[in-house]
């Protein structure tokens, strides 16, 4: 036979000194009865208003007065039993209102709740998470085709100072026809690639020889490469997937991202001043060409740098030390970096 529980013996476990109290409280939890759900609940929004008391206390207490005779610890003691006591009664009371959502939100037949059966199946992230990502893949595979797979990226140079001696002279001749200096086209090739070492390749494995970070638009006919890239959205870091250029060479990276910012009309001031290149970077970053906001001291630090400086005939040791100089600068960039 079904054992039922008056209210008045649920509510004999409020006392933490009350341990049969807590027992019967328990078995009427598991017999199912409605009662017991309502008292836990009671007891569980005591517990908050508890918490949120002694936090209160906690911070009264940093800033009160060690030598008043009101914060000796018998006036703690006195004043905690004060606090359990105010916050059973208000638990108790309902004057909040969070023990009965417990109630509804717990309970199996509350008209316009969900149960919290139901909740915790809906409630898992990792889930939520998959089925986002999925969401994602699939808008992805609408607007770029089915050829979605990842591209990845790696090392297109052995050091640094291969990739200055390779590129550098495609650079100052490149760069001519835009009164930009061969070095500071190269450094800011050198942020985005990471000194050559985080090219772009394609699934294929081939490489993409993309040199400045210029996504695919829906013009662009050549090919792509989908990839993880770090972009800032409102001043954070965030890694979205997104279409990148594919060239046949470097020289046509550097040819295209001439053209690019020459004809595009958002940086038409930025042209003006490519003989500057510390105003000519800053302009771009301000114009959107990269959401970094650091992007423009990146580039001239590393132009800065002593590969450029001196020169790509560096010893080995010499690179070794520049690169571990620029490795703060690479490892903050805003594109190109996963």
């Amino acid at each position: 036979m079904e054992q039922r529980y008056s209210l008045e013996q649920l509510q004999q476990s409020r006392n933490v000194h009350d341990i049969k109290g807590l027992d019967t409280l328990r078995k009427a939890a598991v017999s199912g009865d409605k009662n017991a759900l309502e008292e836990a609940a009671k007891q569980f929004e005591g517990i908050f208003v508890r918490m949120m008391l002694k936090s209160m206390r906690d911070a009264q207490d940093v800033l009160a007065d060690e030598d008043s005779p009101f914060n000796s610890e018998q006036v703690k003691f006195y004043r905690d039993m004060h606090d359990q006591q105010m916050a059973t009664d208000i638990s108790g009371s309902g004057a909040l209102g969070l023990a009965d959502l417990i109630v509804k939100q717990l309970g199996q037949n509350v008209e316009g709740y969900t149960p919290a059966s139901l909740l915790r199946n809906d409630g898992n992230l990792s889930s939520i998470n998959r089925q986002r990502i999925q969401s994602t893949a699939d808008a992805q595979t609408q607007v770029l085709g089915p050829d979605t797979q990842l591209g990845q990226k790696l090392p297109a140079f052995d050091n640094a100072g291969e990739f200055v001696e390779s590129l550098l002279p495609h650079a100052q001749a490149i760069g001519a026809q835009i009164g930009l200096d061969g070095r500071a086209l190269l450094a800011q090739a050198a942020l985005e690639t990471g000194w050559g070492q985080k090219m772009i390749h394609l699934p294929s494995g081939q490489n993409s020889h993309n040199l400045f970070g210029i996504k695919a638009s829906k013009g662009w006919q050549g090919d792509k490469a989908l990839i993880n890239t770090l972009e800032y959205r409102d001043g954070l870091a965030k890694s979205e997937k997104a279409p990148f250029r594919s060239y046949s060479s470097f020289a046509d990276s550097m040819q295209d991202y001439v053209d690019f910012v020459r004809d595009n009309p958002r940086y038409a001031e930025a042209m003006k001043q490519t003989d500057d290149p510390k105003g000519y970077f800053n302009t771009l970053q301000q114009a959107g060409y990269a959401t970094d906001p650091a992007y423009a001291d990146k580039i001239l630090k590393l132009m800065d740098s002593e590969l450029f400086q001196r020169g790509a005939g560096l010893s080995a040791h010499n690179q070794g030390e520049t690169i571990v100089a620029t490795q703060a600068i690479l490892r903050q960039a805003g594109t190109g970096d996963e």
